[in-house]
């Protein structure tokens, strides 16, 4: 009558929601414990009497066998059993761990894996047939035993133990084992009390070492989490932080000291609380790391290549929403460095290298970020199969490429649609991986390097940040607007006084630049570039940003202060603003938009070659290729024979200054060009007439002109056009007899003259005092 009652049905839904907990937490630790196996496979596969490795695999493998009986996932439990047999007869040291073994292990841990995301999608064990999987595991149980005498029978390792323990001489155990396997049904400790060879207390001594071994490890003193709980708890402490700066900047103008003592205890717990909690969603990288053995593996099989991997710093720890991001983009290196990197064994071999190629990561703190390097000793970039395929992509044109360094060819890889493949396959080819690798990277604020010697291997270098929530930023003005930068991309800052700003602040090829350091720094007014008014002051703030490999100066109205911000991301009706990385709430309540270094070098040119000045290392400092590196101006006198730009290079302290010159405002002087310069006659030099080769038309174009200067007196040398700065040592090679030229040097990847500036100017200017060139 009536139904079940309401008491039974709450007793029938509370056990539901608890075996959905159950299964939940069974899939969860399942997938862990999958995850893990991956790596201790390989692993033991390289070293097989690692016992304890063995021991953990088994343990593994049993914990989801008898959880799934339990649950009543048959499919799941028949094949954990099997593979169950396979690990006991390894264990128990009756077959030897190879090749063929770990593949169907490896192939056993993939089932389980696709058998679980089944589960989790819809609570069945889905429509995979194993039959065949099974097979393969059971084959593999009952292949023969190696020949190794110690992998006598399942009790040979308790005999192990007693020889140790007991100090039993190995004829008796090996007799007993022999007797077990000639048809004894009993135990090896059975056997051996039995012929008097050890006293009962002592096997149980043994067993005891022995279950002690086996025992699983005492589990982790941690708890399991839910993640959207910590994302949560993470938004409270952010907001905690922006309540806090409000408070802070509430007591800076009342003054009272009573606030100011409550305020700053409320700022040191609420610093300690962010830190906890940022703790909290930290992991070691370790865990992306562990997947790799096994894709090295595969991927090494595939190709008939012999591959190791080799792991350092697996414990540094990165924010979870870090990790996630770049795990697409590590597994994506790690492939191209085993497919295009590491050679075949017998090229290997041809080239006085060992058979087996090593790919390494790395990952450690530095800076404030987290540096991860890939790392192979295979046979490196060809910069000038690059630079062809480059040129008939279209990605860059035969003209551009022969005036680009080996370091900007090789960073073309990162170009879309770029491959060196010459077929597609399954690993690679389709042009499709190392732009979407820089992009993801970049999107997290990252950047990436690569760097590669031909024949010795090649290394890429990802600099991410620890963490994306909560970040150091230094806060500007421009227009009356303030805008936060992240730290992480801050190298210095420059204030020019409106008295120095007309002398410091040069033009090359209408760019401005700014001598930091005897190199060429280019400058972009941030007012500029987001399309704002702003009103000139005279003096200039320049923040020196580092963009992915290449230095900026973004000029500012102020520099206001530095603040801890909370990283809010923008609307989706904004997402296509590159030049902005999200925004957040300052202290007195109002909005700042955060900028994105990456997106602001990109919507100006640097970085593509355009109005790229220098070359940087990966910290930033000028590119040493040797010792006695120096920076060099590059430039071209567009006057070759055969209608090519002859190059020149002069090092960067004998250069005053880069100007461009209007030609309409030459005129001549005792039959000389002259142009009035900085209240004084500036006499111009046209190189290409004084070197013998063709002089240009000054009437025809804007003239570039290197300044060069001694004492009060300046000398203007016209060239075609200014190439570059680079930072490389300038060794003459080749001397030279013809006049106005040192000799020849191998710059940037080509051979270069090396002006002789003393005698050009002794031609044209014997009168102007003999002392060294000096710098403006």
């Amino acid at each position: 009558m009536g139904g079940p009652s309401p008491a039974r049905n709450t007793r029938k839904a509370s056990h539901v929601d608890e075996m959905d907990e159950i299964i939940e937490e069974f899939l969860v630790e399942s997938r862990e414990n999958l995850d893990r196996l991956d790596e201790e496979l390989v692993r033991l596969e390289d070293d097989p009497d690692d016992v304890d490795v063995l021991a953990g695999i088994f343990r593994d493998i049993h914990t989801i066998k008898g959880t799934s009986g339990f649950l009543g996932f048959g499919k799941l439990e028949s094949v954990a059993h099997v593979g169950e047999n396979l690990l006991s007869k390894l264990r128990d040291r009756e077959l030897v761990l190879d090749a063929a073994r770990t593949s169907v292990l490896l192939a056993m841990v993939d089932a389980l894996r696709e058998i679980l995301t089944s589960i989790e999608a819809d609570g069945t064990e889905g429509t995979g047939v194993y039959g065949p999987l099974v097979a393969r595991l059971d084959a593999a149980a009952h292949d023969p035993t190696s020949d190794d005498p110690d992998a006598a029978n399942g009790g040979h390792r308790l005999g192990d133990i007693l020889r140790s323990t007991a100090g039993l001489p190995d004829e008796v155990i090996e007799d007993a084992a022999s007797a077990q396997a000639d048809g004894d049904p009993r135990q090896l400790g059975e056997i051996l009390v039995e012929r008097g060879a050890v006293p009962h207390e002592a096997v149980t001594e043994a067993l005891e070492v022995q279950d002690a071994q086996r025992r699983t490890a005492p589990a982790d003193a941690t708890i399991r989490v839910d993640v959207d709980l910590l994302d949560n708890l993470m938004n409270l402490v952010g907001e905690l932080v922006l309540a806090r700066n409000q408070i802070m900047q509430v007591t800076a103008r009342t003054g009272s000291s009573v606030l100011a003592d409550t305020s700053q205890r409320l700022n040191l717990i609420t610093t300690e609380l962010q830190e906890g909690v940022m703790k909290t969603r930290m992991q070691p990288i370790g865990n992306v790391f562990s997947k790799f053995p096994r894709v090295v593996r595969d991927i090494a099989l595939s190709l008939g290549k012999q591959v190791t991997i080799e792991m350092e710093g697996k414990e540094t720890e990165l924010d979870k929403t870090i990790i996630e991001a770049i795990k697409d983009p590590l597994t994506h290196m790690v492939r191209n460095s085993v497919d295009h990197g590491i050679e075949t064994p017998d090229v290997r071999r041809a080239a006085g290298k060992p058979e087996a190629g090593t790919v390494t990561l790395r990952a450690y703190h530095e800076g404030g970020q987290v540096n991860i390097e890939i790392a192979d000793d295979g046979a490196g970039i060809d910069a000038g199969a690059v630079a062809v395929k480059a040129v008939t992509k279209g990605i860059v044109t035969a003209e551009r490429a022969q005036q680009m360094t080996e370091r900007e060819i090789i960073d073309l890889v990162f170009a879309p649609g770029f491959s060196t493949a010459d077929s597609v396959s399954n690993l690679s080819g389709r042009g499709v991986g190392m732009d979407v690798v820089r992009t993801s990277i970049e999107r997290i604020g990252g950047s990436v390097d690569v760097t590669s010697t031909p024949g010795a291997g090649t290394t890429t270098k990802l600099k991410i940040p620890l963490t994306l929530a909560i970040i150091p930023a230094l806060v500007v003005t421009s227009g009356g607007q303030r805008f936060a930068i992240p730290q992480v991309s801050l190298l210095e800052l420059v204030r020019v006084e409106a008295a120095d700003a007309a002398t410091a602040i040069e033009h090359v090829h209408g760019t401005p630049v700014y001598r930091l350091r005897d190199r060429l720094l280019p400058l972009v007014g941030l007012a500029d570039v987001l399309g704002i008014e702003t009103t000139p002051t005279g003096a200039s703030n320049i923040v020196v940003l580092q963009a992915d490999n290449h230095q900026f100066g973004l000029v500012v109205d102020a520099v206001s202060d530095t603040a801890e911000i909370v990283v809010k991301p923008l609307g989706h009706a904004l997402n296509n603003l590159s030049v902005y990385a999200g925004a957040t709430i300052m202290g007195d309540g109002r909005v700042a938009l955060i900028l994105d270094v990456m997106g602001i070098a990109a919507s100006v040119g640097i970085g593509t070659g355009t109005t790229r000045l220098q070359s940087t290392d990966d910290d930033g400092d000028a590119t040493d290729h040797g010792a006695g590196a120096e920076s060099l101006l590059v430039f071209g006198l567009g006057a070759g024979p055969s209608g090519t730009d002859v190059r020149m290079v002069v090092p960067l302290r004998q250069v005053a200054r880069l100007e461009e010159i209007d030609a309409a405002h030459i005129e001549y002087a005792s039959g000389q060009p002259v142009v009035q310069y900085r209240d004084a006659i500036l006499p111009l030099v046209d190189l290409s007439g004084v070197l013998g080769l063709r002089q240009r038309d000054h009437a025809a174009a804007t003239l570039q002109v290197i300044v060069q200067e001694r004492g009060a007196r300046r000398v203007g040398l016209v060239v075609h056009r200014i190439h570059d700065v680079l930072d490389e040592p300038l060794v003459l090679q080749s001397p030279s007899s013809r006049h106005g030229v040192l000799g020849s040097a191998v710059v940037g990847g080509q051979v270069t003259d090396v002006l002789d500036v003393e005698a050009v100017i002794a031609t044209v200017s014997p009168d102007l005092p003999d002392h060294e060139l000096v710098t403006a």
